[in-house]
């Protein structure tokens, strides 16, 4: 029996095994892969060796960035005079030229002040011209009064020895001739003529300054002369300080952030808005790894990302002397433990050359993409 069961075994696996080979036999044969993918593929891979070389060929010469934004010249507007305002002659985001008129402040008192000082300087000018006229007479005068000084001792003199020769007249004579009131009358007529002829002398000593006196006459016209100076200059003051009633435009360009009314009282210093000049660049942070080859005069290809159709050409003006944390508020303090190395970012001016809308002004801080061509 179990001789028979091993030989139903062994007939069943034959039979399993034939049925399999029969199974494969039925079976096409496998196709083998062609050279065609190979083909294909090597055409792909040589074209994006081709594409990169190309790519780099073209941008092995290119340095840009996206951290870069438009610059220019924007000043705060601030009187130097307090007071209400009475005219506003500008509007939000306006353009205005280099002298307009943009703010009046009330100017009466500052009127008022310059009428004082201009009165002060006709007074001046009109003692100067007294003192002036002075001199000239004293040019004339104490030679004059010398002259005359001198005249009044010849004629005191003249009495002087008169009065001397009667006094020896009366001294000389008989007394039986004369009596002693005559002798005293010569006497004191003597004495008289003596002290007339020493006052007429101090006389002429007083008139011989004409030098002294002419040049006291000078000095005075100096000090009138330097008080004509200081009221003009009481005068400009007065008129500086009534042109700081009118705010004017210190350059070209355009009314930015304006928070004046007309109305408002303004104190000298405090912010009326900002002027922002329609010459603008383009301020843009390198990497410090992309300075190596890049120095003013490189031409640059700028984008707007504010206007896609924009472009904009202009050339490297400058690189700034220190990266932009060296400069900042709170710099880095690199002297310590924890240093970690950071890959700085060096502002680089770029200043447009053409490209530029005069009907589409560029405002500042818009986000721009310059490419600068390196050597």
């Amino acid at each position: 029996m179990a001789n028979q069961t091993n030989n139903g075994s062994d007939d069943d696996q034959r039979q399993q095994e034939e049925q399999q080979q029969q199974d494969n036999n039925e079976q096409p044969e496998r196709k083998r892969p062609g050279k065609k993918p190979l083909i294909i593929l090597g055409i792909v891979v040589v074209i994006a060796i081709v594409v990169a070389l190309f790519f780099w060929l073209t941008t092995r010469n290119i340095e840009s960035t996206d951290d870069a934004f438009t610059e220019a010249d924007a000043v705060t507007i601030a009187p130097k005079a307090s007071g209400y305002v009475t005219e506003l002659r500008v509007k939000d985001n306006q353009r205005v030229k280099k002298g307009d008129l943009l703010v009046v402040i009330d100017p009466r008192d500052n009127t008022a002040q310059r009428d004082q000082a201009q009165a002060q300087l006709g007074l001046a000018i009109a003692q100067l011209h007294q003192a002036q006229a002075s001199l000239e007479l004293s040019k004339v005068q104490y030679p004059a009064q010398k002259d005359q000084a001198l005249a009044q001792q010849a004629k005191a003199q003249a009495n002087y020895l008169n009065a001397q020769e009667d006094y020896k007249r009366q001294r000389g004579v008989d007394p039986r001739a004369t009596s002693q009131r005559n002798i005293d009358a010569a006497s004191a007529q003597l004495r008289s003529a003596q002290a007339e002829l020493a006052s007429a002398k101090a006389q002429v000593e007083v008139a011989s300054q004409i030098q002294l006196q002419i040049r006291q006459q000078e000095t005075n016209v100096e000090a009138r002369q330097q008080q004509v100076e200081q009221a003009q200059a009481q005068l400009n003051t007065a008129n500086l300080n009534l042109s700081y009633t009118e705010v004017r435009a210190p350059y070209d360009g355009f009314v930015t952030k304006r928070n004046v009314q007309v109305g408002t009282l303004v104190q000298a210093g405090s912010s009326l808005f900002s002027l922002v000049s329609p010459e603008v660049w383009v301020t843009a942070n390198f990497k410090e790894s992309q300075l190596e080859r890049m120095k003013p005069g490189d031409k640059v290809d700028i984008s707007v990302d504010a206007w896609p159709d924009m472009k904009l050409e202009g050339h490297v003006d400058s690189v700034q002397m220190g990266s932009g944390s060296r400069f900042s508020t709170f710099p880095a303090e690199n002297a310590t433990g924890n240093y970690v190395k950071i890959v700085q970012r060096v502002p680089v001016k770029i200043v447009i050359d053409k490209g530029l809308d005069p009907n589409k002004p560029l405002p500042l801080g818009l986000s721009v993409e310059p490419k600068v061509t390196v050597e």
